[in-house]
């Protein structure tokens, strides 16, 4: 399994951009502005996108995509799997004719070049051998985190959360986790700011990071552009027993 960081930023700016990690050569999680780093041949290749929640951040790239591709989608859909409040928020909210087309009645409705398909908490989806598991995490609205098994080898992504207990105990529940991405979107001088918007900043990381009984490779994502070496800092003096690294669009990992 190969794991590309196309986007990690809580922002964007020259050089950073926001969630998106393709899977191999087919599957995003996320579909955020690193999309539009991917030539048009790369895009072609992409079959499935795990949404994490329906904050633009993370899903500003799907219209464009299914726009750009719309011709090569006519038989063969583009398939979004999420919760269904964000299919929800989808639906009204951004395929709504006025914001953009509606792609799941495009060209015709028994034909469209974009498809739904709702998971929940619990639920594993297989997509040629890869295990996708949606894990419930805590955030401002429904959101979720994914682990994703191949051949043995395990990643895992935490989405936009704060602390919680699940996430540690769906991990936790498998024998082993390779790779995880999780956030840190503040400083710990935004320390309020990061509980009133459900984020992670280092301390609250410190907090929950040690519930996690593997010890996979750590990245941190999501960090405001400007702020990335304090979060990091922080990070390393709150977590000495843990080798943090940050994340950074166009990593690439194989496992």
């Amino acid at each position: 399994m190969r794991v590309r960081v196309l986007g990690c930023s809580g922002g964007i700016g020259k050089g950073v951009a926001t969630t998106s990690f393709l899977i191999d050569d087919d599957i995003l999680i996320d579909a955020g502005t690193g999309v539009c780093d991917l030539t048009l041949d790369e895009m072609r290749k992409i079959r499935h996108i795990f949404i994490t929640h329906s904050h633009l951040d993370h899903i500003a790239s799907i219209p464009l995509l299914t726009d750009t591709l719309f011709d090569d989608l006519i038989g063969r859909p583009l398939v979004v799997h999420a919760q269904r409040s964000t299919i929800k928020v989808l639906r009204e909210h951004v395929f709504n004719w006025v914001i953009w087309p509606d792609f799941t009645a495009l060209p015709h409705k028994t034909n469209a070049v974009l498809k739904f398909k709702g998971m929940k908490a619990t639920d594993v989806e297989e997509v040629d051998g890869r295990k996708i598991e949606m894990i419930t995490v805590n955030h401002t609205v429904p959101g979720v985190g994914y682990r994703i098994e191949s051949k043995g080898k395990a990643f895992a992504f935490s989405g936009d959360t704060t602390n919680n207990e699940n996430l540690w105990a769906v991990l936790n529940k498998h024998k082993n986790l390779d790779l995880f991405f999780v956030e840190s979107a503040f400083a710990n001088k935004d320390l309020e700011l990061a509980r009133i918007a459900f984020h992670y900043c280092p301390e609250l990381l410190a907090k929950d990071l040690p519930k996690l009984k593997h010890k996979p490779k750590v990245c941190i994502s999501h960090l405001k552009p400007g702020e990335e070496k304090t979060i990091m800092k922080e990070c390393r003096a709150a977590l000495p027993e843990w080798d943090v690294q940050q994340l950074k669009s166009g990593d690439v990992f194989e496992l």
